[in-house]
């Protein structure tokens, strides 16, 4: 009769209770447990169950570029002071309130990885998000406007949660560009957060998008309330290359 529930669990896809379920048997004990007690058992599992799946589902399907946790990032030296503005973050909170973040500092100082690390902790709180290097969605969404998969590729851009836009600005915007951008903050703007790095400065950034009259419309729905960090420092990578350049004290 066990074999038969397990089984059945299993067709019904209800693999946490089937677990539980299968594990109780083997740990089975003279103590009792009541209906209740059971009850709350399997179903707590299962629960459990399909939030992990959830969440390792919408990690899979943000395509970070690290696989990055806030309590991995590197804190030291001249990171140190912006500890507390990364940690919070990681809080996500600016999520819920629809708020924007701007990651800015030159190469090396761990943008990206940044980056990632809020998205896995946006993930890991029930939140939809989508990692997209700048170059890489601009020349997906004009291929897009060409084989008629653009306006379902929009759509699920502005359903995500937060939008993490990574390395923008790389290069000055087109007018097809800019058109793509403007309709992807237009569609974000006071409804979801998007999180842009860039090597260039906010400063720079008109002159980046180009065209005044759209430079103007986007940076004013991007930077308004947008919490801003701006990295300075030496590059980690050149620091771990000086580190494992360094010679062998023994050696000496």
């Amino acid at each position: 009769m066990n074999e038969q529930t397990l089984d059945r669990l299993k067709a019904m896809k209800l693999h946490g209770m089937a677990r539980a379920f299968q594990s109780s048997l083997a740990s089975a004990t003279d103590q009792l447990i009541t209906p209740d007690e059971l009850i709350d058992t399997l179903i707590t599992a299962e629960w459990d169950e399909r939030a992990n799946r959830k969440q390792e589902r919408s990690i899979k399907n943000a395509h970070f570029r690290y696989k990055a946790m806030a309590e991995l990032i590197d804190f030291s030296g001249e990171r140190h002071a912006f500890k507390n503005h990364i940690l919070r973050l990681t809080d996500c909170s600016f999520i819920a309130k629809q708020e924007n973040v701007l990651i800015t500092g030159s190469t090396g100082l761990g943008k990206s990885y940044i980056a990632s690390a809020i998205g896995h902790q946006a993930c890991t709180l029930g939140y939809r998000v989508l990692y997209e290097y700048s170059n890489k969605l601009f020349a997906r969404l004009k291929l897009a406007k060409a084989d008629g998969s653009y306006i379902k590729d929009l759509a699920r851009i502005e359903r995500q949660d937060l939008l993490i836009i990574d390395d923008f600005g790389i290069q000055p915007l087109d007018a097809q560009c800019r058109a793509i951008l403007m309709e992807i903050i237009e569609d974000r703007h006071g409804k979801r957060s998007t999180l842009l790095t860039s090597q260039v400065p906010v400063d720079v950034w008109h002159e980046v998008i180009g065209e005044q009259t759209v430079a103007d419309a986007i940076l004013d729905r991007i930077i308004h309330d947008a919490h801003r960090l701006e990295l300075a420092g030496d590059s980690l990578r050149k620091r771990k290359g000086d580190k494992l350049n360094q010679p062998n004290d023994s050696t000496n």
